[in-house]
């Protein structure tokens, strides 16, 4: 079972209006680029969450379902307006299946690596295979490791660095591990902390992954608007089709 690193404490915060993921220039091409795939068909969130993608593609006319380990991420979707229109199973994504088929299936924001075994990644492109209708794509948003970006014999990487936050990732490249770290500064001027473990998966793993989940890849693109997916790009979106 996947363990749940989304509790109460991290659901509290996370719908933050400052983060550019909430941005709605950022969700807009998210949800162009899914409601595009889904056609006339329906859509599967895994890894749901507090419904930052699930809720503007629903208000598109694409009918959304999700999957989600948190009950707490959860319950802040169901008390957004609309929220309590999308039908979520608590579950682990890598393994729950529902009784439904799907034109697309997807997967934003690393929440991939959320799963910290190989096999429970591959469990995951088979569940979502599983889940799709024949034609059907399953769209995953991921970041490219950036090993290349280490010095010698170092592990960690800073990525946020300010007078009030810090963030740095550390890497363990013997077993494809992440831990993400970030200290934030309090209202009442202590610093907090939160740890959250990954496991990094490159571009040509998936694939294969995808391969072995009857899936071929049809697109890679550095990002939601389809720019070019280069050697010097930081994450991927990447579209495998059902045979």
């Amino acid at each position: 079972m996947t363990e749940n690193h989304f509790g109460e404490d991290v659901a509290a915060r996370y719908d933050d209006p400052g983060d550019r993921m909430f941005d709605p220039a950022v969700i807009a091409p998210v949800v162009d680029l899914l409601a595009e795939l889904a056609g006339d068909g329906a859509a599967l969130e895994l890894g749901i969450g507090t419904g930052r993608i699930a809720l503007p593609l629903a208000e598109r006319g694409v009918p959304v379902r999700g999957i989600d380990l948190s009950e707490a991420m959860v319950a802040r979707l169901r008390a957004k307006p609309g929220g309590d229109a999308i039908p979520v199973t608590i579950g682990d994504f890598a393994t729950t299946r529902l009784d439904d088929r799907f034109t697309v299936v997807y997967l934003v924001y690393n929440t991939i690596m959320n799963l910290r075994s190989q096999d429970a990644q591959v469990a995951c492109f088979e569940n979502a295979a599983a889940h799709l209708e024949p034609g059907g794509c399953f769209v995953v948003e991921v970041g490219v490791p950036q090993l290349q970006r280490l010095p010698p014999g170092e592990t960690a990487q800073p990525f946020t660095v300010t007078p009030t936050r810090l963030g740095f990732d550390e890497y363990d490249v013997v077993h494809q591990g992440l831990v993400s770290h970030h200290y934030w500064l309090a209202g009442d001027g202590r610093f907090e902390s939160l740890s959250m473990p990954f496991r990094y998966v490159w571009p040509a793993e998936l694939d294969l992954m995808a391969r072995l989940a009857g899936m071929d890849l049809t697109e890679r693109w550095a990002g939601w608007s389809e720019e070019p997916f280069t050697s010097e790009s930081r994450s991927h979106v990447s579209v495998w089709r059902k045979a």
